[in-house]
């Protein structure tokens, strides 16, 4: 019974970390830079699904960014990967770096 309940365990601890892998994968958004605007620190993506925001379809969107120094770092026209949360007052771009 005990090896059973062992199993069971390492079986449970296997899932749990392959579900937390997928969704880290899912989280990481590819997209484009189509519009700056540093005054109101908000950048407009053009992207594709984004899982990890329930976004099933390609889509252009303002986002808000976390840190302005983000803005900095891309030009209109970039590729780039981000993450981004949903928030109370819009959708937060919480990570970005151009694309390899």
């Amino acid at each position: 019974m005990n090896r059973i309940i062992r199993i069971a365990a390492a079986l449970a601890l296997t899932v749990s970390l392959a579900a937390g892998a997928i969704a880290a994968e899912g989280a990481s958004i590819g997209g484009e830079v189509k519009k700056i605007d540093e005054s109101a620190g908000k950048i407009t993506l053009k992207h594709g699904p984004a899982k990890s925001l329930g976004m099933d379809e390609p889509m252009t969107m303002v986002y808000r960014v976390k840190d302005l120094a983000m803005l900095k770092q891309v030009k209109v026209g970039d590729k780039v990967t981000f993450e981004a949360e949903e928030a109370t007052s819009g959708y937060t771009v919480t990570k970005m770096q151009k694309a390899k």
